[in-house]
């Protein structure tokens, strides 16, 4: 059977750097998602508040505000030791929450999940470089959608996970468990076999070095549409995931059938993951794009319909769709990046996609209250049509579909 038809995890496994940093992945992202559900519940049971609570999630996330310039730091040096030594690092401040049982110790919490999300950026931007240059271009496509297959797999299992850990030996196990993965992890990163040039050093101040990651995607015809869809996509899902409970209050279920809205979207992931690949070799990265943002425009308008069926399906599209322009726009900077700005280009292009989210998801909590939902999910996937309509067309220049 020739590479060309091989099934494409297949082809991933096949590669040896491929096989070992997807394997990072599964096991760093298991202990993150137990650990991102487990320390709003920690902090809920130590004080009852929910607001204090909601505050781990600004913790974990406002380091990416910083995107642009924690990026340069994955472009200063070697990125397989730089990646080695965050999970290290992670490993041992994750410690420091073993001392976390009254509510007075809660700034020690908050303290670790700031530096958490800060080492995230930095290891996405090292993580994403490091790809690029460890496994082979031509499967970059298949290997983000089986990252994001594996990432979302983990999103359906370690919350349980977490959630039995800590109701049977507290929040001290969870983080022991996350400590443990990431341990697990760096030895897994150790074992790559990449070759890396130190790069060169320049006179340039940090202020420049960070400025290049944004001229880069701003002057490409390529990524630049693809990461404001991107942004302005996250945007919209933001809104939509503010409108879950009251669409599950639509259709007459309690709160908690909300779970199974996000294990079905969650199964949508996983299936979108297996199949991008192909569908960027086919399509290209702007239509692979552009048909997400389609799908997962109609589902969002079609869940204002009060129908269990309906609910389901629409949540398993928004789960294919969404997750399209983030690979398409992943492989894209990996691909049309030059390898001494890919750190800071990826943690600006993540920065310019991913906040607009917590943006959405604020303004949403807001809106739910003053607007009927079902208004709220028409209009978003009216915008979200106009959204894709850019991405249709080509670029200025004839996008190239790499081929093995």
């Amino acid at each position: 059977m020739t590479t060309k038809t091989t099934w494409p995890l297949v082809r991933v496994l096949r590669d040896r750097n491929a096989g070992i940093y997807l394997s990072g992945v599964v096991v760093s992202g298991f202990g993150t998602s137990a650990l991102w559900l487990v320390s709003g519940v920690w902090v809920k049971d130590l004080t009852g508040s929910d607001g204090l609570a909601a505050l781990c999630m600004l913790a974990m996330w406002l380091p990416a505000l910083a995107g642009p310039l924690l990026g340069t730091l994955a472009d200063r040096g070697r990125r397989k030791p730089l990646l080695i030594g965050v999970n290290l690092l992670l490993g041992a401040f994750l410690l420091a929450l073993l001392g976390v049982d009254a509510p007075g110790d809660l700034w020690l919490l908050y303290a670790v999940l700031f530096v958490y999300g800060a080492a995230g950026v930095v290891a996405d931007a090292a993580e994403s470089a490091l790809v690029a240059t460890a496994v082979d271009r031509s499967l970059l496509g298949d290997f983000n959608g089986l990252r994001m297959t594996a990432t979302e797999g983990m999103k359906l299992l370690a919350p349980l996970a977490g959630a039995g850990l800590y109701a049977a030996y507290g929040g001290a196990s969870v983080a022991l468990l996350d400590a443990a993965t990431f341990v697990l992890a760096t030895g897994l990163y150790a074992a790559l076999r990449v070759r890396e040039d130190k790069p060169a050093r320049t006179r340039d101040g940090r202020r420049w070095r960070t400025a290049e990651g944004v001229r880069h995607l701003w002057a490409h015809p390529v990524l630049r549409p693809l990461v404001l869809a991107g942004g302005a996509t996250m945007l919209c899902a933001g809104l939509n995931g503010a409108m879950v409970y009251a669409v599950v209050d639509g259709l007459g279920r309690s709160p908690a059938y909300a779970g199974v809205l996000y294990a079905v979207q969650g199964a949508g992931s996983v299936a979108v993951g297996l199949v991008s690949g192909p569908a960027l070799r086919h399509l290209g990265a702007r239509r692979f794009a552009a048909w997400g943002i389609v799908l997962l425009a109609l589902a969002v308008a079609l869940r204002a319909v009060p129908s269990d069926p309906v609910a389901l399906v629409c949540s398993a599209a928004i789960g294919a769709g969404l997750p399209a322009v983030l690979i398409a726009t992943l492989t894209s900077v990996q691909r049309a990046t030059p390898g001494v700005l890919l750190g800071r280009v990826t943690a600006t292009a993540h920065t310019l996609v991913y906040t607009p989210n917590v943006v959405g998801l604020a303004a949403g909590a807001a809106l739910v209250e003053l607007v009927s939902h079902r208004l709220v999910l028409v209009a978003l996937g009216v915008a979200l049509l106009v959204t894709a309509a850019p991405l249709c067309a080509p670029p200025a220049g004839a996008e190239a579909v790499p081929h093995r």
